[in-house]
C-alpha cells in the first residue's frame, strides 16, 4: 500500500509535537529557565519537522522490510 504525501506531513506533526514537549521539559530542567526551553524547542521544531518529513519520503521508497499486497480474489 501506498502511502500519501499528507499521511508523512500529518506523522511528522504529530511526531514532532510529541519531540518538541520532550526537548521543551528537557531544556527546562538543564537550564532552569523557561525562555532559554521556549527558545530551544522553537528552534527544534521547525528543524526537526522538516527533517523527519524528508526522512519519512526517503523512506517510503526503499523496498526494504515491504511486502507485496496480494490481489484481491474476487468470486462473482
Amino acid at each position: 500500500m501506498k502511502e500519501k504525501n499528507y499521511r508523512s506531513l500529518l506523522k511528522s506533526i504529530s511526531w514532532r509535537v510529541t519531540g518538541t514537549i520532550d526537548t521543551f521539559v528537557i531544556s527546562y530542567l538543564i537550564t532552569g529557565h523557561v525562555k532559554t526551553a521556549i527558545s530551544i524547542s522553537g528552534v527544534e521544531i521547525v528543524t526537526k519537522l522538516a527533517l523527519y518529513y524528508f526522512h519519512e519520503r526517503v523512506w517510503n521508497k526503499i523496498k526494504i522490510g515491504k511486502v507485496a499486497e496480494a490481489p484481491a480474489d474476487y468470486q462473482i
